[in-house]
């Protein structure tokens, strides 16, 4: 069965989600949870708070290996992967010839392999992709028989620490392998919300049960996508499809932070000359950027964004009601002249110019555990 039938498929938390009173959604070809009881100013509030777990199972978690999979992943990602130390994680993107991005993804350098974690959406074709380019001698691994949760939140770490000693102690983006409740766990310090957490890999016939050990914690909630997105927004994350997709550049997309000086400088990935040229001339149509609406309105995705004079400067990709900053928060594209900080701009609602502003990200700032 694949979402290719028309039939949603399900995670091993399905039944689990169901009992907790989540509202099921078809999302990236899967039956998830939009939202629990709680409501998702509830869950928001509570991550913020407190912990919030969320099932990410729709993602996929792949692992190559072969000899120097660390190089080769190099000549896909503009991400600097040879450097990172043992159990050290990077935040990159697939790339296509014209610089666009395919993906972003998560790549944890391992002992003796590379674990990657891929959007939902974009799971097969990131596999195909891997594939078409994979040398003799390499293997790619669909970790399928594995699900993914996310606990986040000020108190996610300790709670963790609780089952997998020494978790709270773990550098953000880094990696470790543990055991909770007697399965065999990989966790991740990073996540999808801007506060600190980890996210947990466990095989699929113990999920339920690790997850309903986490929600008997006092801290623990579960958490569904509505809050998850307007988590991730307020702390000025991209999501892919929406704020990054084939027609953006990481330049554009101001995700230059993501290549390494190393790989600015040497290049070898696809799109690498246009990616470069980018950066060293700065000569580029389009940049995402915050957006602070003046009133109390959302913007919502395709919203036309104007100049004062009333000329289309660019589009909202993500916009909404941001719960912890108070107000609606939003990022698009303008032209790079427009993108400063505090450039008056104008919003098209519902046949009105409304005013807004460029504005800087997070909004709400992040609050990963770093050790130094």
């Amino acid at each position: 069965m694949s979402a290719d039938d028309n039939v949603l498929l399900k995670t091993p938390l399905f039944d689990l989600h169901e009992e907790l009173g989540g509202k099921m959604v078809p999302f990236a070809g899967y039956a998830m949870p939009v939202q629990y009881p709680l409501g998702v100013m509830g869950e928001h509030n509570h991550t913020r708070n407190s912990a919030g777990l969320f099932d990410v199972s729709h993602m996929g978690q792949v692992v190559i290996s072969g000899p120097g999979a660390d190089k080769w992943i190099e000549t896909l990602v503009p991400g600097n992967i040879v450097d990172l130390k043992v159990n050290a994680i990077r935040y990159s993107m697939f790339t296509n010839e014209k610089g666009g991005i395919m993906d972003d993804l998560m790549i944890t350098k391992r002992e003796n392999d590379l674990l990657l974690v891929v959007n939902a959406a974009c799971k097969a074709q990131d596999i195909a992709h891997m594939r078409d380019h994979l040398p003799d001698g390499f293997t790619l691994t669909l970790l399928d028989q594995r699900a993914l949760v996310a606990l986040q939140g000020p108190k996610a770490a300790e709670v963790l620490a609780r089952f997998a000693t020494g978790a709270d102690e773990m550098d953000f983006m880094t990696y470790a392998e543990v055991t909770i409740c007697g399965t065999a766990c990989y966790i991740s310090r990073s996540g999808y919300t801007g506060e600190d957490g980890h996210e947990i890999s466990i095989p699929a016939d113990q999920t339920e049960e690790v997850c309903r050990a986490l929600l008997a914690e006092p801290e623990v909630e579960a958490i569904g996508l509505g809050a998850r997105d307007s988590l991730r927004l307020e702390a000025g994350l991209c999501l892919y499809g929406h704020d990054l997709t084939t027609e953006t550049t990481p330049v554009e997309g101001s995700l230059l932070w993501s290549i390494g000086k190393r790989r600015r400088a040497e290049g070898g990935f696809p799109g690498d000359k246009i990616i470069m040229n980018q950066i060293e001339t700065k000569d580029y149509n389009q940049k995402r950027v915050g957006i602070l609406p003046m009133g109390r309105a959302p913007a919502r995705e395709g919203t036309i964004i104007l100049d004062k004079s009333g000329n289309e400067i660019g589009k909202i990709t993500s916009g909404g009601f941001g719960p912890t900053f108070g107000g609606p928060v939003a990022m698009g594209y303008v032209k790079p002249e427009f993108s400063g900080n505090d450039t008056e701009v104008l919003l098209v609602l519902r046949g009105k110019q409304l005013p807004a502003r460029v504005a800087k990200t997070p909004f709400v700032p992040q609050r990963y555990y770093r050790k130094t």
